[in-house]
């Protein structure tokens, strides 16, 4: 039996930009000689954005077929690099029988470093300004705001944060299954209003731990014209880098 399932996700399974963040976080996992397996064509949806959109059916009908594979292989132990899909697998798919221990890649990265497991340098993140961006699922939702930024100080990163951030943090536009639909009537995208916060801190490297985050702060960072000077990454690919 593994040490973890990694629970990969649509994102990190379909999305470009997200799948280096999944070969980044395995790669991780495989030079820490973490034994951890995927499910692969087993893995569905979540469920996630049917059921934010309404569609209760589609969520029921994709979560017991996870659940009945998950149960199957006896599986007692998830990490995740999507918020969406660890909100999900811990919070709601246990009123549906499906109980594990499920954690945020940013938790459990911050684990091992807590027990020695995992070294990092400073290297190439060393006194870089950085801002970081406060996923709604991982934060405001789960509560969970050190882990990703005890990570980044463990890097000795210059972490600076926007005007808003922890449970003041704005959504990137994308939560919800906001992603899947034409934006509503207004002055400006959220996205942009919230790259212009990141940007307005002068930081070289907006940190992120989603992939809906990274899709649309990457948007808004393209739509500054501000791609040559400003770098959008996921905490696992920073953490990657830095690796002793």
């Amino acid at each position: 039996m593994p040490d973890v399932l990694y629970w990969v996700g649509c994102a990190g399974s379909y999305d470009a930009r997200a799948q280096r963040v999944a070969r980044a976080f395995s790669e991780i996992l495989q030079k820490l000689g973490i034994s951890f397996a995927i499910l692969g064509n087993e893995e569905l949806c979540t469920g996630d954005p049917a059921r934010r959109a309404g569609n209760e059916f589609i969520f029921q009908m994709l979560a017991n077929q996870n659940i009945q594979t998950l149960n199957g292989y006896g599986i007692t132990k998830i990490v995740a690099t999507c918020p969406h899909c660890f909100n999900m697998l811990k919070n709601e798919y246990p009123a549906l029988g499906g109980h594990y221990e499920v954690l945020h890649h940013t938790v459990y990265l911050n684990q091992l470093l807590s027990e020695g497991k995992l070294k990092v340098s400073g290297g190439a993140f060393k006194g870089k300004k950085i801002t970081y961006h406060d996923s709604c699922y991982l934060g405001r939702i789960n509560n969970i705001y050190e882990a990703p930024r005890e990570l980044m100080q463990a890097l000795d990163a210059d972490l600076t944060e926007m005007k808003r951030s922890r449970q003041n943090g704005l959504c990137c536009g994308a939560g919800g299954a906001q992603m899947w639909k034409e934006d509503e009537p207004g002055k400006k995208r959220i996205n942009q209003e919230r790259t212009e916060e990141a940007l307005a801190t002068g930081a070289e490297i907006i940190a992120l731990n989603c992939p809906y985050c990274n899709t649309m702060m990457q948007d808004g960072v393209n739509e500054s014209d501000k791609s040559e000077d400003t770098v959008v990454l996921d905490i696992s690919e920073m953490i990657l880098k830095s690796m002793e």
